[in-house]
């Protein structure tokens, strides 16, 4: 991750999105299980903390996609599954539970994803 691009164009962003998403969302997998999970669902066992925190992260992505000047009502759509997230990541257990199974970083690359390769074709990278 060190080598991420610092630049507004959106290549540099889309490699700075997708990035946050694998540590938010896939950093490491559960043994046993064979389940991907980050930090978003690690800092969602600390009691209410953690739920913030988690938010703030998500937070980010959102505002890594305004900048790309993605349309209000994306940018709505990607609010809305962070506060959906973090809402319902507050639950105590079911909560827990909950993070560890709606990605909601991932849904929200998705999303910019989507934007990027019908506005920005040039940024796509072919995934092997």
């Amino acid at each position: 991750m060190s080598d991420l691009p610092l630049g507004n164009d959106p290549h540099s962003v889309r490699r700075r999105i997708e990035a946050m998403e694998i540590l938010l969302e896939r950093s490491f997998v559960l043994p046993g299980i064979n389940r991907p999970v980050g930090l978003d669902a690690l800092v969602g066992l600390v009691p209410v903390a953690g739920d913030i925190i988690g938010m703030a992260m998500g937070a980010y992505i959102v505002w890594e996609a305004r900048n790309l000047g993605m349309p209000k009502w994306k940018l709505l759509r990607m609010a809305g599954n962070v506060a959906f997230d973090g809402v319902l990541g507050a639950v105590p257990v079911a909560g827990d539970l909950f993070d560890f199974l709606f990605r909601s970083n991932t849904r929200n690359l998705r999303i910019v994803k989507k934007h990027l390769d019908k506005h920005h074709p040039h940024t796509q990278v072919i995934d092997q």
